[in-house]
């Protein structure tokens, strides 16, 4: 027993903490030997002298309050509610950050306090840096944010304006075969550059935090619906046949990304399908809603599939042209954990892809048709119309592109760079007229608020199309669906902006 008091003795003294005990008047009644070190008082010092000694002088009144409080309330717990609190001082007048553990010691009606105190310095040190790189951080996901901000928009008005300047000479009959076949590489080039930027943006946007999920009823039939005008045009041209099964099951979502997750799989498995088919379809189960895209494409070897959501990967498959980032099945991983969604590829060399998405049981809505719920079809981009176009665009070689794309697809047209040159135009807006305006407009107003000024103007639901180069934002502020209205994102696809014209132009 002697051997083991020794041995707690020099723990006692020896202790990695700076060990003090004081009785409900502050007075120090023992130290050891870690005190002195940490400190610089001998334990024949400290004992005897008030707490206060250890106390920095602007502490003492409220470190007095502390003690008494304590007492009321004697248990084991750490002093201070963070470590930043905390300071102590030293015999030669210097402080350093505490942290302090207390813990009650009774003896018959008396009780004691016991204080283990360490030096924190460095820990607070490493609490500084971490709380400057949070800081850092944040400054860098706003610097983010804003680049983001500019890059949707600013980065998407030259691609347009080259889009539409391609469509343009597309339109004019080229001299020779060769002509032509230049400029539909040139169209496949800026289409590539297109979709690599809105891959970027999305990815980074998902990343960073800066997209939270809105949940609400959606028809999958108009998904499906909006996804086959979409694809139709793409899967023609490489002479696959594109399908979407009937359905009539309403899911609890966010529209816009679901949207754009299977926006992701079913471009991906266009691209890696030289010919044959691209099924869409759903099924229910036990544990929820399937979604599956089948494709009878050149497949995925088994020690790839792991890899293919990573980001910036993409198969390496001979006979298969390699395009974009390899950002499309990554931004589908992140749009389904945001969804609380599942993901799983099963493939075949050879035979082909499927890549089947499940949305849990509890965010399926009763099946029922709705209205106009079944998959419309494409309309003909090219279809006549005796309607005139209002176009408002601020960006001038914007709007010089559209205009010259439009007039040579046998379009009157009539153009304003602002809201105020535009007032005239709006102003005598005829009945079948269409009104084509960009979002985000110079000034206080966006397309939409002068939509709804136009509207209430001339009290008939005036047909538009609005173009962001940021649809997704844009349809996040907007909320609900407007009547004769169609959104189309930046740089717009020709034939989709054709589509449109058509679709509303007879209204």
């Amino acid at each position: 027993m002697d051997k083991i008091a020794a041995i707690l003795q020099q723990l006692l003294q020896f202790s990695p903490d700076a060990l003090i005990v004081v009785d409900s008047q502050g007075i120090i009644l023992f130290a050891n030997a870690t005190s002195r070190a940490l400190f610089g008082y001998s334990r024949e010092q400290l004992i005897g002298q008030s707490i206060d000694v250890l106390v920095p002088e602007r502490f003492r009144i409220r470190h007095g309050a502390h003690v008494g409080g304590y007492l009321r309330d004697p248990t084991a717990r750490e002093m201070g509610a963070r470590i930043i609190d905390l300071f102590a001082r030293r015999a030669d007048g210097t402080e350093f950050s505490a942290g302090i553990r207390l813990a009650p010691i009774h003896d018959g009606e008396k009780t004691y306090i016991a204080a283990a105190i360490r030096d924190m310095t460095e820990r607070r040190a490493i609490n500084d840096a971490l709380v400057a790189a949070r800081e850092e951080a944040d400054r860098a996901n706003m610097a983010k944010s804003r680049f983001l901000a500019t890059a949707s928009h600013d980065l998407r008005q030259p691609l347009q304006t080259i889009r539409l300047l391609n469509a343009s000479l597309l339109t004019v009959v080229p001299e020779t075969a060769e002509h032509y076949d230049l400029l539909r590489r040139q169209q496949s080039a800026i289409d590539g550059a297109s979709r690599m930027l809105n891959s970027l943006l999305d990815i980074t946007r998902l990343e960073s935090g800066a997209v939270e999920p809105h949940l609400s009823p959606v028809d999958m039939a108009s998904i499906y619906a909006d996804l086959q005008r979409e694809f139709e045009s793409p899967a023609l041209a490489k002479g696959l046949h594109l399908e979407f099964g009937s359905t009539a099951r309403v899911v609890t979502s966010d529209r816009i990304l679901l949207n754009q997750l299977l926006q992701n799989i079913i471009g991906n498995a266009i691209k890696y399908t030289d010919s044959g088919f691209v099924r869409v379809s759903d099924s229910l189960d036990t544990d929820g809603l399937l979604l599956s895209v089948e494709d009878s494409g050149s497949g995925i070897p088994d020690d790839k599939l792991e890899r293919i959501f990573d980001e910036y990967y993409q198969v390496d498959q001979k006979g298969t042209q390699r395009s974009g980032v390899g950002l499309g099945l990554a931004i589908v991983r992140e749009v389904s954990r945001l969804l609380g969604y599942s993901v799983a590829v099963t493939s075949e060399i050879g035979r082909g892809t499927t890549v089947r998405v499940r949305i849990p049981l509890q965010h399926i809505g009763t099946d029922a048709p709705l209205a106009g719920s079944s998959p419309a079809p494409v309309a003909n981009a090219h279809a006549t119309t005796s309607c005139r176009i209002v176009l408002l665009e601020d960006n001038d070689s914007v709007r010089a592109a559209t205009e010259l794309f439009l007039s040579l697809e046998g379009y009157e047209i009539h153009s304003a760079g602002s809201v105020a040159d535009a007032e005239a135009l709006l102003a005598n807006l005829r009945q079948g007229d269409l009104l084509i305006s960009d979002y985000h407009l110079n000034g206080s107003l966006t397309g939409l608020d002068v939509l709804q000024q136009v509207r209430a103007q001339h009290r008939r639901e005036i047909p538009a199309i609005l173009l962001s180069g940021d649809l997704q934002s844009m349809m996040r502020v907007v909320k609900t669906s407007i009547p004769q209205c169609r959104f189309l994102s930046k740089p717009v696809d020709t034939n989709a902006l054709l589509a449109a014209i058509s679709e509303l132009g007879g209204s």
